[in-house]
């Protein structure tokens, strides 16, 4: 699924038309976009949490030449799904 048809599941569900329903999906998205870039963490009960964690430095390998490299530092964002959506995932 893609965002313009996540849009229109989404008017379709709410029975809202497609434009309100692409206002209210930006703005959900850029808040949490928002929230993660202050390193906050969302957390969505029974769909799941999206949190901000830090990747320490490491030394990895150039696949192509076999040589060492050094690899920053950085953060990552994570998604932990929650109980309901496992469980509709596992049916």
């Amino acid at each position: 699924m893609n965002k313009a048809e996540l849009i229109s599941k989404i008017a379709e569900n709410a029975e809202v038309s497609k434009a309100m329903s692409e206002k209210v999906l930006n703005a959900t998205l850029t808040s949490i976009h928002e929230g993660l870039t202050d390193d906050e963490s969302l957390t969505l009960v029974g769909f799941g949490t999206f949190s901000v964690a830090k990747r320490a430095a490491r030394k990895g390998r150039n696949p192509q030449t076999g040589k060492t490299i050094k690899i920053p530092a950085k953060k990552v964002v994570k998604f932990k799904p929650g109980k309901n959506l496992r469980d509709a995932v596992n049916n």
